[in-house]
């Protein structure tokens, strides 16, 4: 009796197998393998650096929208001139329509905004980015949200976002957190602009061309508000993009000697200071002429800054942030 249980038992352990086996073959390699894991989150927000082409743009209004977005973003002060200040377009510091991945890209923006900015301590849309830069890049007057300039640069900003889901990680977009430079020479300055400058944004400042040599100091120039008013972020423009074609090859010195020697110069003044407290008169150009290449240490530069008094905004983070001078001093941020 228990030979034949065994048998028994025998034969069902091998049926198991053998049925085991034949459901195997049944279903085939694909059906068996084991699952992909999901992607983690942060896996999946990276996003390579891939604008659309032009030509690629859609038929229709539309399509004529974003066209006309391209045309105001190559050619702001012809095109929008009655909106702009000075003899700039936004393709000045945004290469190509913001396609250049190394000179201030605009791909992947409509996926950032809204998001809290910390100069302005409010949360901006695009429109507000926009409009931010008519003001004070542009040293224009705003588009009204309604107009179709608005419509057609947020319709060419979001073809430029296409395929780049919101939040996305965009690593080509400038660190928020300045970069931190050694204190700067005008003197030296002045001799690097005459050197490897000059021939492109002219020996004046006035420049050669809107996109291809801007004015970078004088009444055609950005105002005092605008970003690259700052000094380390025009330190860091610029070794990272000039001289042109050989972006990358200018020390830390040397990038905000430069920038020094530009933001010396008198530009024209952003009427929204008021605002932010700042007193007429408290110019950083003169400020920068006068202390800047004659300071011997970093404590100087923030002692002799710091005696101005200026008052500082709601982002406690100052104007020369990252360029060696000292964090609790009262500078006076830009905005």
């Amino acid at each position: 009796m228990k030979n034949s249980l065994a048998i028994i038992i025998g034969f069902l352990i091998v049926g198991s197998l053998f049925v085991g086996w034949k459901i195997s073959q049944d279903l085939g390699p694909a059906e068996t393998a084991t699952a992909p894991q999901p992607q983690t989150e942060s896996a999946s927000k990276e996003i390579g650096f891939n604008p659309p082409s032009m030509e690629d743009v859609p038929d229709g209004p539309l399509g004529e929208s974003i066209k006309y977005g391209h045309e105001l973003v190559m050619e702001t002060n012809t095109v929008a001139d009655e909106y702009v200040g000075n003899n700039l377009s936004c393709a000045s510091c945004h290469a190509n329509g913001g396609t250049v991945m190394e000179e201030a890209p605009m791909v992947g923006l409509s996926a950032v905004y809204p998001e809290y900015r910390p100069r302005e301590g409010e949360v901006y849309t695009l429109e507000d980015r926009i409009n931010g830069c008519m003001i004070r890049s542009m040293n224009g007057k705003m588009f009204p949200t309604d107009s179709k300039e608005m419509r057609a640069m947020i319709a060419y900003l979001q073809y430029m976002s296409e395929g780049v889901p919101a939040g996305a990680d965009l690593p080509w977009r400038a660190p928020k957190e300045p970069k931190q430079y050694p204190v700067p020479s005008v003197e030296d300055g002045e001799k690097l602009y005459a050197q490897s400058c000059a021939s492109c944004h002219a020996a004046d400042g006035s420049g050669t061309g809107t996109n291809t040599g801007p004015a970078v100091w004088g009444e055609n120039s950005f105002n005092d508000g605008a970003g690259m008013s700052r000094m380390t972020k025009m330190a860091g423009y610029v070794q990272k993009n000039m001289p042109k074609g050989q972006g990358g090859t200018l020390s830390d010195q040397q990038a905000i000697d430069l920038a020094a020697f530009i933001l010396s110069h008198d530009r024209p003044e952003f009427e929204g200071h008021e605002a932010t407290g700042r007193k007429a008169g408290d110019r950083q150009t003169s400020w920068i002429r006068k202390n800047a290449s004659k300071s011997k240490t970093v404590q100087s530069i923030g002692k002799q800054f710091s005696r101005l008094k200026i008052k500082t905004s709601r982002n406690p983070a100052p104007a020369f942030a990252g360029a060696g001078f000292a964090y609790n001093s009262p500078l006076y941020n830009v905005r």
